[in-house]
């Protein structure tokens, strides 16, 4: 796809580029040449008012010599001859046959005379004895000045045309080809039993709805096996009941060979149930350990656990708001314990601020992690790095609401926002949001790395981050 894109456009520019410059090359050609001519034509019309004069050899002379190609031997003037007994002048060079030169004074109108090395403009002018024709000679290379120059010109820009074209279509395949290619390695990686595999959903539209899809394909063939194997284990689990009757049944039997044919087989039978048991177990625990891997969509959660606990704020009179989650936003972390945080975060906010009071959840999409922030308008945090710590109850420390009843909370809830965190190689903050409570900032990596808390990249991040924040605080959005 990548190599039919740069070859559909090197042909579109090339046949555009040589639609333009050819006639462009030949426009410039013959302005070269009508540039020649009318300098000629010029240089003549100086010689037309001292013929209007006179036609003094000595005068003409003078007047060839000032003219600005006169001295170069480029100026010739043939006057007629005047009287019976005159002659015909010929004044300065003369390179035309005298044939050309009768034509042009019959005709009465400039004509161009091919001479050797150019050409000669034949200008016609009326005298008192009749009809004079100046002369001016254009040499081949006045008819060609510059054109050599506004060609290569214009070969450099039809060649930068086509190379930017190119360059283009290389970017744009390569926008369309990398997601296609990601999407095939994943199919290809599903195919092989990799049941954690999950594609990027980014690119054209086209290609992120191709992505989605597989995403939901890849989670639906997850849980259809998950469903399989728990199925298997439960009918291996149904089996042992009569295979306990045939055992006890067995032993009653007797010594005879028969009977210790059926109490062997019923022994086999019960090892193999054990097997199947033994067997659908691990593989329902890799069908989990695959879902786990695979992660999950943060908007998604996070919507869900939002229409969770929006009864609950609207009881209370609290405003909500949700911004950055109007798109998928996968991350490596399972659905349940995303929502776990969730839930740990947006409880702390309903436990430890008063009624009425505002909070926000926020996501940002970066190229290397993913960042959730929930924010509130209660009373702050006194001591926020205890906050993080297993064990703290709350007491004092955010605000001035009682925890639960009968004395303050677990103190895991934190805890459990950190640890989903770090096992991403991203972590927790805890700071002073803009609606002027608190604010739980969870970074979660996307590529395993650590949080890039310094650089260029991560304070452009937080100053977008903290722009949003306070544009939706002024909109109450």
């Amino acid at each position: 796809m990548r190599w039919a894109l740069v070859k559909v456009a090197l042909a579109v520019t090339a046949m555009v580029v040589v639609a333009f410059a050819v006639p462009l090359g030949l426009v410039v050609k013959e302005l070269a040449r009508d540039r020649a001519y009318s300098n000629a034509e010029r240089q003549a019309a100086t010689i037309g008012p001292v013929l209007a004069i006179t036609t003094d050899r000595t005068q003409l002379e003078r007047a060839v010599a000032s003219a600005e190609t006169g001295s170069g031997g480029r100026i010739g003037v043939h006057v007629p001859a005047s009287g019976k007994n005159g002659r015909p002048a010929e004044i300065g060079s003369r390179r035309a046959p005298h044939a050309d030169v009768a034509a042009a004074a019959k005709l009465g109108r400039a004509s161009i005379s091919p001479v050797s090395g150019g050409s000669s403009l034949l200008q016609p002018t009326a005298v008192a004895a009749g009809i004079a024709v100046v002369e001016v000679f254009v040499p081949d290379e006045a008819l060609t000045r510059g054109v050599a120059t506004s060609w290569l010109v214009l070969a450099g820009v039809g060649l930068a045309l086509v190379i930017g074209s190119v360059a283009v279509a290389d970017r744009l395949g390569t926008r369309m080809v990398r997601p296609a290619e990601r999407l095939a390695g994943a199919a290809h990686d599903l195919g092989k039993g990799r049941l954690g595999v999950r594609v990027l959903e980014d690119g054209p539209k086209e290609l992120r709805s191709a992505a989605s899809a597989f995403n939901a394909m890849a989670d639906q063939v997850v849980q259809l096996l998950a469903n399989e194997r728990e199925l298997a284990a439960d009918l291996s689990h149904r089996l042992r009941t009569p295979l306990t009757v045939l055992r006890l049944n067995a032993a009653s039997l007797g010594d005879s060979p028969a009977a210790e044919q059926t109490r062997s087989a019923v022994e086999q039978l019960e090892r193999e149930v054990d097997q199947i048991i033994r067997t659908a177990r691990e593989q329902k625990a890799q069908t989990q350990q695959a879902a786990a891997a695979a992660g999950c969509d943060a908007a998604e959660v996070i919507h869900e656990r939002m229409a969770f606990w929006s009864a609950l704020a609207e009881d209370e009179g609290r405003t909500v708001r949700i911004a950055g989650a109007d798109r998928p936003v996968r991350l490596p972390v399972a659905r349940p314990d995303l929502a776990a945080a969730l839930d740990a975060m947006l409880g702390n906010v309903f436990r430890h601020t008063p009624e009425g009071t505002a909070f926000a959840v926020d996501v940002h999409n970066a190229e290397e992690a993913v960042i959730v922030l929930v924010s509130d308008a209660g009373p702050g945090i006194a001591d926020p790095d205890a906050a993080l710590r297993r064990g703290w109850s709350g007491g004092g420390g955010w605000g001035h609401r009682p925890a639960v009843a009968g004395g303050g909370s677990t103190g895991l809830g934190l805890d459990i926002v950190r640890r989903l965190a770090e096992s991403t190689g991203g972590d927790v903050r805890i700071g002073r949001s803009v609606l002027g409570g608190t604010e739980v900032r969870v970074w979660l990596a996307l590529d395993g790395g650590r949080a890039p808390h310094g650089g260029r990249r991560a304070h452009r991040l937080r100053r977008t981050l903290h722009t949003r924040r306070r544009r939706g605080a002024r909109t109450g959005t």
